[in-house]
């Protein structure tokens, strides 16, 4: 047994998520990612004197779907509190946030692992705060630039309970997440521009033991990969620091994606005493069971409910229903497609095969297709009724009807002359020519050699000029075979 085999990891993450609000948390300043440095900015996001915040109503209503959305307590009394720190991107030399009273407790979000298995991720806390500035050390070779049009950006912190076990498990938590939130419209859930962030609080401990191990907090980390990867690594650091010996220092570290290791930052005796209290320039906000009702009748079908209409009342294979439900885009377009069809496994097929092939090839995003649902389901109509076979709608007729989206997908099947022929009589004319060919085979499938049932076929299509239907010519040709 490895040594690595004795202990297990004590994992809990922290995320931030960016809300898709179209000001900022206590201002009337935009909101949005990009824009020249330090345009979106006022005296009120700089905290200048005699200025005054104002909470965002549409911050409180993102913050509410979200803890309907993972079974959270919804708080209805919520105060601020000042957290007192001093950073260069912080303009007020404090960040508004809850303390005590964060707008959601408990609740939780469910995992899907790669071997099939749940893994239910427990809740401490939802919490409202604002965002800081951000500091660019990559354009000038000297000096730190701040850029303050990210301060003052609402927030929500999410923290789990140390419920996670390994790195897999983490980028298994991330992935539902970013899904939820995304499907919510709170945040577009997009690690690389900073709007879902993550920290990994890390320890590890011998299996069975109930104490856990010193903790030690990863940052800066922009990929779900590289949260993985950080987690994997400070397991087997901390493994081996206590086999040799050693004791963990409590600290914050940083991940090098590079080099694939963590390195220290600061460690948690030097860490700052944040003073918190209570936001003096705040009053409390209350949320009623009434407004809590009201925000529920908005939200949409969430992620696990559509797997469980795919899977249990569409009969989807769990596969399917994973690769639709991963977009809310791609989802939304599904259940428009059922509208039109009732053949549930076809419109999955098309979207996951065809559909995703067709973007993938020209590296669109789903939103750059235009086809209306109701001419997929068009397609999937003639192929059902035997008119076009399935290579030839997805060869054929489906990019052409891109390109002409006015015309049907019988017409563009007629006028490329793809209308199969399932005239039994019509057909049977060619099984007979194309048996007629080959007596001495004919000789050999009666004997057992079943397996030349395809090359009767296969010539029987090539004299329709593969206008002929597969199904209704394979079983002429058993039936002419078996007299």
């Amino acid at each position: 047994m490895s040594i690595y085999d004795k202990y297990e990891a004590v994992i809990g993450l922290e995320c931030h998520i960016q809300l898709l609000t179209r000001t900022k948390m206590y201002s009337s300043d935009i909101a949005e990612y990009g824009g020249m440095p330090n345009t979106h900015v006022s005296v009120v996001t700089l905290g200048h004197p005699g200025t005054l915040p104002v909470v965002n109503e549409r911050a409180i209503e993102f913050a509410v779907r979200l803890g309907i959305a993972v079974n959270a307590n919804i708080r209805e009394e919520n105060q601020f509190a000042r957290k007192n720190y001093f950073y260069a991107d912080l303009p007020k030399g404090y960040q508004i946030t809850q303390d005590k009273t964060p707008i959601c407790t408990g609740g939780y979000i469910t995992a899907k692992l790669k071997d099939g298995s749940e893994k239910q991720v427990n809740l401490t806390r939802i919490h409202m705060e604002e965002d800081a500035g951000k500091s660019l050390h990559d354009i000038d070779p000297f000096e730190t630039l701040v850029d303050l049009n990210r301060a003052g950006t609402p927030l929500l912190e999410i923290v789990t309970e140390p419920d996670l076990r390994t790195g897999e498990e983490a980028y298994a938590y991330l992935t539902e997440v970013r899904k939820l939130v995304r499907y919510l419209d709170i945040c577009d859930g997009n690690m690389e521009e900073g709007s879902l962030r993550c920290d990994a609080n890390i320890s590890v401990m011998l299996k069975g033991s109930k104490v856990f191990g010193k903790k030690v907090e990863v940052k800066n980390m922009n990929s779900f990969r590289n949260v993985q990867r950080a987690i994997d690594f400070e397991i087997k650091r901390q493994i081996d620091i206590i086999e040799g010996g050693g004791t963990i220092a409590g600290e914050t570290r940083s991940y090098d994606a590079v080099n694939d290791k963590t390195f220290a930052l600061r460690s948690k005796e030097s860490a700052n005493d944040y003073r918190y209290f209570p936001e003096p320039d705040l009053q409390p906000v209350f949320v009623t069971q009434d407004y809590i009702a009201k925000v529920k009748s908005t939200l949409p079908t969430l992620p696990n409910d559509l797997f469980k209409t795919y899977t249990a009342t569409y009969k989807l294979s769990e596969y399917d229903a994973h690769q639709i439900i991963e977009s809310k885009e791609v989802a939304a377009y599904y259940n428009e497609l059922l509208k039109h069809t009732s053949n549930y496994k076809s419109a999955a097929n098309w979207l996951i095969g065809p559909i995703r092939s067709y973007l993938n090839d020209r590296a669109l995003a789903f939103h750059d297709f235009k086809l209306a649902p109701a001419k997929v389901a068009e397609i999937i109509a003639l192929i059902d009724s035997g008119k076009v076979s399935n290579s030839a709608a997805v060869q054929s007729v489906f990019p052409e009807i891109i390109d002409n989206p006015s015309k049907t997908a019988e017409q563009i099947a007629t006028e490329m002359d793809l209308i199969q022929n399932s005239n039994s009589g019509d057909l049977q004319n060619l099984v007979n020519e194309a048996l007629s060919k080959f007596p001495e085979k004919i000789s050999e499938y009666k004997n057992g050699k079943v397996g030349l049932l395809g090359m009767f076929v296969g010539e029987a299509m090539k004299l329709s000029k593969g206008k002929a239907d597969p199904k209704v010519l394979n079983q002429l040709v058993k039936e002419t075979l078996e007299k």
